[in-house]
Formats: structure tokens, C-alpha cells, sequence
């Protein structure tokens, strides 16, 4: 340890007072700034899905995220019925020439109905990451500069700013360096 003054300098790491484990540095981010980071990142959080929806919503595009998500749920199913089911709900929802939300994917014309009487976990995986793609390198970067997410990261931004949370802060420093 570095000596000054007939005294021994020990160097502790800063404690961040919003987060519990400092050592994981990369849990620290929240709300916006981890949308911000991924795709996936944005697709963890509920209340980022919620934005991410209302402003595909905007766009027309809704069933893009929708149909990624009942893909995510569909991978989650037990049981050759239930998954026969929601395979078929899928179908009829998203990839469907009748569909009501048909999402546009390739391949879909040689999809048809004789695929739902042997699902699989893994069936809707190519087409999920299409959409996945098309919405990481389409949509998702519009989000980032959308009216949606920039209110919401200032109201995050005001939120840390004010009073409240600033005393917080100042009680938590004055705790750590007692």
C-alpha cells in the first residue's frame, strides 16, 4: 500500500449507493440505459416490452414483438397437448395467410398446419429469430430515438435528480463514511 505521512493509504472500491453488489458492475444499469445496451436487455424488462409494444404500436409493426414473445412463452410448455395448442394459436395468430397479426417472415408459405401435430420447443425458432433480427436492426434503433423512450428516460433522469433521492443519497454517504 502507498505510505504518506508515517501513514499506510488503504484504497477501498466506491460504493455505489443504487446498487446492493457493487462488484457487479454490470447489473448497475437500469431502466433506460439497459435498454439501451441490447435488444435483449430491453426484452427482460417488462416495463421496456411495454414501451418497446406501444411504440411498434406507432409503427404498425406490434406483431413483431408479440410474436416474439408468445415464441418465448411457446418454449416454456409442457405437455404434447398444451403445446399443440399454443402451436396452433401461434399459427393462426402470426403465420397464417389468414392471420390477424401475420408477422412477415421467410418461409412462411411452406408452413402449414400438418407442422402442429408434432410441435416441438424449438419449432418457431428460425422464424423467431428473424423477427428478432429484423427488430434489432430495424425497429429497435428507432426506438432508441423515439419521443417514447427519450420522455421516459428523462422522467427516470428527474426522478434521480429530485430531492428524495438526493437525500437518500446523501443519508447513504453519510453511513458509509461514518
Amino acid at each position: 500500500a502507498p505510505y504518506k505521512d508515517g501513514v499506510f493509504l488503504i484504497f477501498l472500491p466506491e460504493i455505489n449507493d443504487s446498487e446492493s453488489h457493487p462488484s457487479s458492475s454490470h447489473q448497475t444499469l437500469k431502466g433506460t440505459s439497459k435498454w439501451a445496451t441490447s435488444l435483449e436487455n430491453l426484452l427482460e424488462d417488462p416495463e421496456g416490452v411495454k414501451r418497446f409494444r406501444e411504440f411498434l404500436k406507432k409503427e404498425f409493426s406490434e406483431e413483431n414483438v408479440l410474436f416474439w414473445l408468445a415464441c418465448e412463452e411457446f418454449k416454456k410448455t409442457q405437455g404434447k397437448k398444451q403445446m399443440q395448442e399454443k402451436a396452433k394459436e401461434i399459427y393462426m395468430t402470426f403465420l397464417s395467410s389468414k392471420a390477424s397479426s401475420q408477422v412477415n417472415v421467410e418461409g412462411q408459405s411452406r408452413l402449414n398446419e400438418t407442422i402442429l401435430e408434432t410441435p416441438h420447443p424449438l419449432m418457431f425458432q428460425k422464424l423467431q429469430d428473424q423477427i428478432f433480427n429484423l427488430m434489432k436492426y430495424d425497429s429497435y434503433s428507432r426506438f432508441l430515438k423515439s419521443d417514447i423512450f427519450l420522455n421516459h428516460k428523462k422522467s427516470e433522469e428527474q426522478e434521480e435528480n429530485s430531492p428524495e433521492a438526493q437525500t437518500a443519497a446523501k443519508r447513504a454517504s453519510r453511513i458509509y463514511n461514518t
